[in-house]
């Protein structure tokens, strides 16, 4: 037998703390000191105590909702676990995440995820991140066998294949996803079988056996430390609970638990290191009371813990709050040192002598998009765009024609058509220190990775109490006018600026499609980009030596003094149109370009109405639930007594984009609507 008495204490003591820990939060659970879900570990104790191990510190990593024993076995204290559990603020998130969100970035303990399957696909982007870097460590995922069915796990698989990535799938077949066994919910029961479809090295384990765990880990970790290729271990093992708090467990007998007991870790790899002498009765009874005494520390600190101040609510939110100095230059030493300082083009003249204007090319927006991609690679390493048909196609819009053959494949990268799959992979790799762009093609596509964007990137800064930054930039085409009929005209900024912890801009100028880019990039949030799709062949002059720009501000393109036209995007060059034709009846409309849609500059909006005391707002989304209706509120509740006439709102018809272009026509905000909705504001 392959083991001394210093490791196998410390392995039965692992196991013992996680026991009586998740015991004691049953207890606690039952008493309302913990609440909301509590997803207990017992009964699969000899996993996380073997395998973690075996991992160095350095490596990152995730897992799944049932993470108490993971944390612990990570390093994480106890007492922060204990206190997190109670929603207090020493908890290890500060009290946000609760027991199925436990971070401690410091140990790269990088949380457990709400969401089956949410944390693969960032794995992919951790373990991406150190090829990037050419290091030997490794990005590990624990996962249940329940999210084997998801797409996640295949899009993640595939990734991890074909980049040759060093991440590490962890699977932990308790046989039950929630209520429903596994021989029900999977056509083909071999998991290793799936993971070896695509390339993996797949080993199936007993994972009720420390010994047998740790054996497995030791040699799939030193493969990969060598050849830095993915792998997939499954942890054949059992719950002896049921799968929360809240259930009733009516999906499995009762003698099928009691025969799985007799198997369990604790009991077993006693009985067999008492056996053969590797251990003594009075290793074990110490190893009890020393674990006895740290879980009654963990309560007692926890009951002593504080509430996190109602006035903090909003606190970790965003990195850098709203309102706060906006991001316009390099922001890092990170950053600083792997880039050299841009040369000065704007010298002060000499005394007496005039400021030259600057010099300016003629371009495109979709060049400006180009040039601001390609000086954000060529200023930052980090910095890394992928999507699909980036590379060799050139980008579905042609906005990165020619950047693979300037910065290779490692940094324009193709991916497959897995929108979920790249885009968590994105958020991983911004986690763990990248500056990822990721392109999705268009807006619609956006929602099958709507999960990543929605449940990780915005939430992950609040609920981990500040710890991780997830400053990634997500680009999409997006808007109607192109006859492309319903499932490829959307205007989903509304719903996306619905979101907090958020950045969204729509940059619909050529100094905002370069500049905004490049200070979306100098964010330590996520940020959403969208480019109207109508926008990429417009042509104008661009200052040669263009750089970022603030995106907390609205800016007013057009003075005025009748009304005011609010509106972003491609609806943007339709105001501007529409204030012309009205100035030429006599009807000074001031056009406020949003840019950013969330956080909306709201001072801005309330300073043009409180000028003008009229407001039509043009928005491309639905009118129902949309940006514009808040937009509308915030004035009601801002400027109400700053108002002449009752605020006017044109947008898209409540219908599917249609494909004929009279119908599309008549289905957006034209400038003739905005014209007639202007006029009725101001009485002609």
């Amino acid at each position: 037998m392959s083991i001394d008495r210093d490791e196998a204490r410390l392995l039965l003591r692992q196991m013992i703390r996680i026991r009586r820990f998740e015991e004691k939060c049953a207890e606690l659970y039952s008493a309302g000191s913990i609440r909301g879900f509590l997803h207990l570990y017992i009964g699969e104790e000899a996993i996380a105590s073997a395998a973690m191990p075996e991992l160095r510190d350095d490596d990152s990593v995730l897992a799944t909702y049932r993470e108490h024993g993971h944390a612990l076995a990570r390093g994480v204290p106890a007492g922060a676990i204990m206190a997190e559990m109670f929603g207090k603020q020493e908890g290890c998130s500060r009290g946000r995440g609760g027991s199925m969100h436990l971070f401690d970035a410091s140990r790269r303990f990088f949380g457990g995820s709400a969401i089956v399957g949410g944390a693969l696909p960032m794995t992919v982007g951790f373990a991406l991140a150190e090829k990037m870097r050419g290091t030997d460590r490794i990005a590990a995922c624990f996962f249940g066998e329940g999210a084997m069915a998801e797409g996640e796990f295949h899009e993640s698989m595939n990734l991890a294949a074909l980049w040759k990535l060093p991440a590490l799938f962890l699977c932990e077949n308790n046989l039950y996803a929630m209520g429903t066994a596994l021989a029900r919910s999977e056509s083909n029961t071999d998991l290793c079988a799936k993971a070896r479809s695509y390339g993996l090295e797949a080993v199936s384990v007993d994972g009720m056996d420390p010994l047998a765990v740790r054996d497995a880990m030791r040699s799939v970790v030193a493969r990969m430390r060598a050849d830095r290729l993915p792998a997939f271990v499954e942890f054949r093992t059992y719950r002896f609970r049921a799968h929360s708090m809240f259930d009733a467990e009516l999906y499995r007998d009762k003698a099928e638990v009691e025969q799985w007991k007799e198997r369990g870790p604790i009991v077993s790899f006693t009985r067999q290191m008492l056996e053969h002498g590797v251990l003594e009765q009075a290793d074990v009874d110490a190893i009890e009371r020393a674990v006895a005494d740290e879980v009654a520390d963990a309560v007692a600190f926890a009951e002593a813990g504080t509430w996190e101040p109602i006035e903090d609510l909003a606190k970790d939110v965003y990195a850098r709050p709203p309102g706060s100095a906006p991001v316009v230059a390099r922001v890092d030493a990170a950053r600083d040192e792997a880039a050299p300082a841009a040369p000065a083009t704007d010298e002060a003249p000499p005394p007496g002598q005039p400021r030259s204007a600057p010099k300016t090319v003629r371009t495109t927006y979709r060049d400006a998009l180009r040039a601001g991609l390609r000086e954000a690679l060529a200023r930052d390493p980090r910095v890394f765009l992928m999507g699909e048909d980036v590379g060799r196609y050139g980008g579905s819009y042609a906005v990165s024609k020619g950047l693979l053959e300037e910065f290779g494949e490692d940094r324009i990268r193709d991916t497959p058509l897995s929108e979920s799959g790249f885009v968590g992979a994105g958020i991983g790799a911004a986690l763990n220190g990248m500056r990822p762009i990721v392109e999705v093609m268009t807006v619609n596509f956006s929602l099958l990775a709507a999960d990543q964007i929605v449940n990780n990137a915005a939430t992950l800064r609040h609920m981990s109490g500040g710890q991780l930054n997830v400053p990634v930039v997500i680009r999409m085409s997006t808007g109607g006018g192109r006859q492309l009929a319903a499932q490829h005209s959307h205007s989903f900024e509304g719903q996306y600026a619905h979101v907090p912890g958020l950045r969204v801009i729509a940059p619909a100028t050529l100094e905002d499609a370069r500049g905004m880019l490049l200070a979306a990039l100098q964010e330590p949030d996520p940020v959403l980009v969208f480019e109207h799709a109508m926008l990429l062949g417009m042509e104008g002059e661009l200052a040669e030596d263009a750089g970022a720009v603030d995106i907390d501000h609205a800016a007013v393109r057009r003075e005025g003094r009748d009304l005011s036209l609010i509106t972003y995007g491609g609806s943007l060059h339709k105001c501007m149109a529409a204030a012309e034709q009205l100035a030429g009846e006599g009807i000074e409309a001031e056009v406020l370009d949003l840019r950013t849609l969330r956080p909306l500059d709201a001072d801005a909006i309330v300073a043009t109405v409180s000028k003008t005391r009229r407001a039509v707002i043009v928005d491309e989304g639905w009118k129902t639930g949309s940006l514009a209706g808040e937009i509308v509120a915030l004035l009601v509740e801002r400027a109400f007594y700053e108002l002449d006439a009752p605020i006017a709102r044109v947008c898209t018809a409540e219908v599917p984009i249609p494909y004929p272009k009279h119908l599309e026509d008549a289905a957006l905000p034209q400038v003739e609507r905005i014209v007639a909705a202007a006029r009725e504001a101001v009485g002609r």
